[in-house]
């Protein structure tokens, strides 16, 4: 599906499991037609407890409710909360369930690691929060910063035809799909899809087939383009070469280009990751800022008052260049200020600022290792395409499966996946 801009939407920006948990999971036990999730991670605690419960009541109501979830990202799903979703008529489909090797998930590449909702084909959320307690500031400080974007308008008709087709190549098929289509567009009041708000959105995702690095060219694009500030907020931030070199470009050309990435991560490696490209970065101008508060779960940006991004991508390797994502880029005044001003606190109240005279002097085996790394940045398009490419696939789980490790067989390679 070739992405383009749509005019005349809404669009609510929602910050950490506070304010989405309640917002999600209220419209879907309301829903009255259809409810669609896709999720990397949904644990069996509290958030997904409460998400099993929207579910089951909108399917008790009459709804069509399917849920995708991620093999690697939801490995541990019991039997009893598996049947309980089934039993309810709830359609879960398990994206490349794999089997445990000596304990260990070997399924690690090429996941779906999409967060989005559709709900009675006229809503959607678009983010980067997964289904799990760790997403509530309650949890402690482990707990994650995170968004997700709540939209109304004419975008919403196309990420619905997006999620039913990730459903319909993963074995419903075609005809399937038109049926679905069809009953969206008989039940959906058309004042719902006509234009409803100021905001243009464009829906972008990420596959390893037709639509292979349209976020990054987006990202690229925006700074390339960018003309006064570019603030980008990151999870997991190791890019390729062309998109560090656009930054740099950037900076050098006055614009006020500011990351915002994990001071206390919740893997180690993403902080050491990260900091190797302090020095190039920071020569060149760019301010970093490294959120101390808790981990940082956010994939975020704007640039200049106008164009904002929010999704599942974070800007490395695995989403770059593996994962299966989605992200809507927006085109709207105030809902950039609105981020701006998030992003803005974010970096007063919680945020150190990295200067050069916090980094570790160079040395000869610093300067041997960055040009390694640059290098490898500047060529792991290519070469990431070696790594294991096996036909993820999408499965049902039937009534009576033994949890989310043991969907059942019969179903078919995705056409995003391959």
């Amino acid at each position: 599906m070739s992405a383009h801009w749509i005019a005349g939407n809404t669009i609510d920006l929602l910050e950490n499991g506070e304010e989405f948990f309640p917002r999600v999971f209220g419209l879907i036990a309301k829903a009255e037609r259809e409810v669609i999730v896709e999720t990397f991670i949904l644990f069996e605690d509290e958030v997904g407890l409460g998400l099993r419960d929207a579910l089951v009541s909108a399917a008790s109501r009459g709804a069509k409710v399917d849920l995708m979830i991620d093999g690697f990202g939801s490995p541990d799903l019991s039997p009893e909360f598996m049947g309980s979703l089934t039993s309810a008529g709830v359609k879960v489909r398990v994206f490349d369930p794999g089997r445990r090797v000596f304990g260990q998930r070997l399924n690690i590449f090429r996941r779906m690691h999409r967060k989005i909702v559709v709900i009675d084909g006229s809503r959607a959320f678009v983010g980067g929060i997964n289904y799990s307690v760790d997403h509530l500031i309650a949890h402690g400080p482990k707990s994650k910063q995170d968004y997700v974007v709540e939209l109304t308008g004419p975008i919403v008709v196309e990420i619905h035809r997006f999620v039913l087709h990730a459903i319909a190549v993963g074995g419903k098929g075609a005809s399937w799909f038109r049926r679905r289509l069809r009953a969206a567009k008989e039940h959906v009041d058309e004042h719902i899809t006509q234009p409803s708000g100021s905001a243009d959105v464009l829906f972008v995702s990420r596959d390893n087939r037709r639509h292979t690095n349209d976020i990054e060219r987006h990202y690229r694009a925006a700074i390339r383009a960018a003309k006064h500030r570019v603030v980008i907020a990151n999870a997991y931030f190791f890019p390729g070469y062309r998109l560090i070199q656009e930054m740099r470009r950037a900076a050098r050309r006055g614009v006020d280009v500011r990351l915002i990435l994990q001071g206390e991560p919740d893997m180690p490696i993403v902080k050491t990751a990260a900091s190797m490209l302090y020095h190039h970065l920071l020569h060149a101008g760019v301010r970093i800022y490294e959120y101390c508060e808790r981990p940082l779960h956010g994939k975020v940006a704007l640039m200049d008052d106008r164009w904002s991004t929010v999704g599942s991508s974070n800007l490395d390797p695995l989403s770059l260049s593996l994962n299966l994502e989605a992200n809507v880029i927006v085109r709207d005044r105030a809902f950039n200020g609105v981020l701006a001003e998030r992003l803005d606190k974010l970096v007063e109240v919680s945020c150190k600022q990295i200067q050069t005279s916090d980094l570790t002097e160079w040395s000869g085996w610093r300067l041997v290792r960055s040009f390694v790394i640059f290098h490898l940045l500047r060529w792991y398009p290519s070469w990431i395409r070696w790594l294991p490419r096996h036909a993820p696939r999408l499965e049902r789980v039937e009534p009576g499966a033994s949890g989310s490790g043991s969907a059942t067989a019969g179903a078919t390679q995705t056409d995003a996946a391959a």
